[in-house]
This record gives structure tokens, C-alpha cells and sequence, in this order.
């Protein structure tokens, strides 16, 4: 295990802290270099933060020893900085803690390749049940998941179906910092919710403030005093600072993209589903009028028979009328030529009548 580098800082007393520090915090302890820096220096503050983060008396915690350690004050290029702090606890388990400010939306993921890198951690040629427990600490300054908003949380792999838990060596843990108001009775008890104000702290007399109320607190804000003294601390922290502010910006565009990307995509869903309705509505009113189509032919193909049929009829009764018209004229010629008939005969039967009179004579 490497030697962990110390730098050479400005002393300040306690008294001289609390008298010296005022107005605004210019470098909060979210800035993950100076909260690497406070925890590489402040082997105590580290304790008591393990403490707090595991829920563990101070008395269990024998030694905590940084792995990865840094040269304090030394530049380094954004992409060689490693942002994570690797722990040793009392020789038998690995902690890994990680301090997060921007959500970048892949923590899940990003933890857990943390945690795996942090298991594989046996050495060649011991047995399986000789590795060391791996813990994943993510503090965030944001939440994880909008939908079930909680202060700390606590991940195992354990069954779905009766919740045993798989493996004790093998844990995840997430710190909430934007949500203190959430803390429970146990994270109170082990003084967690009092890292938390100090992390998110804005005031230099706020932190005066939980200085009073806790001995690892009020040495944990001394050292930050210090270090935000010392040029190259500053420094770094400041160029942290701006790559934050950098990274806010980029996440802010893709965010800004995305969510007008989201918004396209919407409204070509809303005029997707108009052409949808536009379309069904266009074919309905061309069945219908395919329907109205046939009807009408029905009605007019009816409507020809219908004709054919009064034609026929009228022609009908135009050969009626005209037979009736030759009956009729039959029938007067007939009643003509009977009543002829009649007159010839009562003028014969009258002169029958007259011949019979003149023989009775």
C-alpha cells in the first residue's frame, strides 16, 4: 500500500479559524478536490465519516488508510484525475467513495463498475472466501431516483423473491445531499446528517455553526480553513470548479437539446397521429361516399326500372284506352243499328197490326 503524500500548510488555531472565517464559502466541500484533500490530510475526519457512512462506532474503525493518494497542490489533466477515494478499513475491506455534483444519468451504472473493480481485489493464489468486502459510497448532490427520494440508501444483491441476502461482501450505498430534510432517526445517530450540512454548506458562519456541535466537524471545517489558505489547494479547487461549471454547461445544452429533441419528437407523434386520424377519417368519408355511390346507382338503376315499367304500363293503357275506344264505337254502332232494327221493327209490327185490323174487317 503507498505512503499517503502530505503538503505542508499554513497553521491556523482553532481560535484564529473561528475567528478568521466569515461571508460566503468560495470553494464548498462538494468540490471533489478539496473533499479528497480534507480526507487525505484528516485521517480523523476520515474515520469519523466511515463512521458515520457505515453506521459503526468510532471504536470499530481501528485504521483507515487512503489507497489511491494524490500529490496535493500538483496539476492534473481532467482526464487523468481520478474522481473516486479508495479505503482501506482496518485492513479487511475496501471502501470507495466518490463525491458527485453533476448528474450525468449513468451513477447506476458507474457505481457499480466502481464496486466490481473494488471486489477483484484478491491477491494471486489465495481462496475465494479470503477477498475482501467492497463498498460503494456515492455522495450526490443530487437524486439518484426522482421517484422514491430518500437521504441514504443502502443496495445488497439479495433474492427477489424472500430478500435473503446473496453476499455481505458486496454492497452500494447512496447519500443524498439535496434531500437532508429526509434523514432518519440512525442517520442522525451516527451525525451523517451533519456531514451533509457541512458538504452543502454555503456560509462560513454555517459552518461555524456545526463546528460547535461536533469535535470532528469543527476539525474537519479547520482543515478545510487550511487548505483553501494554501495557493495551489485553491488553485486546484478552483480549476475543479471551473471544469464543474464547464460540465454544468455542456449537461445544461445536452439537457436543453434533448429536452427539444423530446419535444420534436412529441409533436411529430401529435401530427403523426393527426395524419393517423386525418387518414381514417378520409377513408371513412370515402366509404361512405362509395356507399352513397351504390345507393344512389340502385336508386337510379330502380328509378330506370321504375320507368321502364310506367312506360310499359302507359303503353298498356294507351292500347286499352284505344280498344275501349273501338269497343265503344262498336257498341254505338251496334246500339245504333238496334235501335234502327227496333224503329223497322215496330213500323212492321205496326203495319202487321194495321193488316190484322183490316182482316178482321
Amino acid at each position: 500500500m503507498q505512503n499517503q503524500t502530505t503538503i505542508t500548510l499554513p497553521f491556523f488555531s482553532t481560535e484564529n479559524f473561528l475567528e478568521c472565517a466569515s461571508g460566503p464559502v468560495i470553494i464548498p466541500l462538494t468540490n471533489d478536490y478539496l473533499f479528497r484533500a480534507l480526507l487525505q490530510l484528516n485521517n480523523t475526519v476520515l474515520k469519523y465519516l466511515i463512521s458515520a457512512l457505515l453506521c459503526i462506532p468510532l471504536s470499530e474503525i481501528l485504521s483507515v488508510e487512503i489507497l489511491n493518494p494524490i500529490v496535493l497542490g500538483q496539476a492534473y489533466d481532467e482526464k487523468d484525475f481520478y474522481l473516486d477515494i479508495r479505503v482501506c478499513l482496518n485492513n479487511k475491506t475496501i471502501i470507495n467513495l466518490e463525491m458527485q455534483v453533476i448528474n450525468e444519468h449513468n451513477w447506476p451504472e458507474r457505481s457499480l463498475s466502481y464496486l466490481c473493480r473494488s471486489f477483484d481485489n484478491l491477491s494471486k493464489g489465495a481462496e475465494y472466501f479470503e477477498i475482501m468486502p467492497a463498498i460503494q459510497i456515492g455522495l450526490l448532490d443530487f437524486t439518484l431516483f426522482p421517484e422514491y427520494p430518500e437521504f441514504y440508501a443502502t443496495y445488497k444483491m439479495l433474492n427477489i423473491k424472500n430478500h435473503h441476502v446473496y453476499s455481505d461482501k458486496f454492497r452500494l450505498s447512496v447519500l443524498d445531499l439535496t434531500h437532508i430534510d429526509l434523514a432518519t432517526e440512525e442517520d442522525k445517530q451516527f451525525g451523517l446528517h451533519l456531514w451533509a450540512t457541512l458538504f452543502k454548506a454555503t456560509t462560513w458562519e454555517d459552518i461555524i455553526m456545526l463546528a460547535e456541535q461536533n469535535e470532528y466537524i469543527r476539525s474537519a471545517a479547520d482543515t478545510i480553513y487550511k487548505l483553501t489558505q494554501e495557493e495551489q489547494i485553491r488553485l486546484q479547487c478552483e480549476a475543479r470548479e471551473d471544469y464543474f461549471r464547464r460540465q454544468r454547461y455542456t449537461q445544461l445544452r445536452i439537457e436543453h437539446t434533448e429536452e427539444k429533441l423530446a419535444l420534436a419528437k412529441e409533436r411529430l407523434s401529435n401530427t403523426e397521429k393527426q395524419l393517423s386520424n386525418a387518414e381514417k377519417q378520409l377513408s371513412n368519408a370515402e366509404e361512405k361516399l362509395s356507399n352513397t355511390e351504390e345507393k344512389l346507382s340502385n336508386t337510379e338503376e330502380k328509378l330506370s326500372n321504375t320507368e321502364e315499367k310506367l312506360s310499359n304500363t302507359e303503353e298498356k293503357l294507351s292500347n286499352a284506352e284505344e280498344k275501349l275506344s273501338n269497343t265503344e264505337e262498336k257498341l254505338s254502332n251496334t246500339e245504333e243499328k238496334l235501335a234502327t232494327s227496333e224503329a223497322e221493327n215496330a213500323e212492321l209490327r205496326a203495319r202487321i197490326a194495321q193488316l190484322e185490323a183490316t182482316i178482321q174487317k
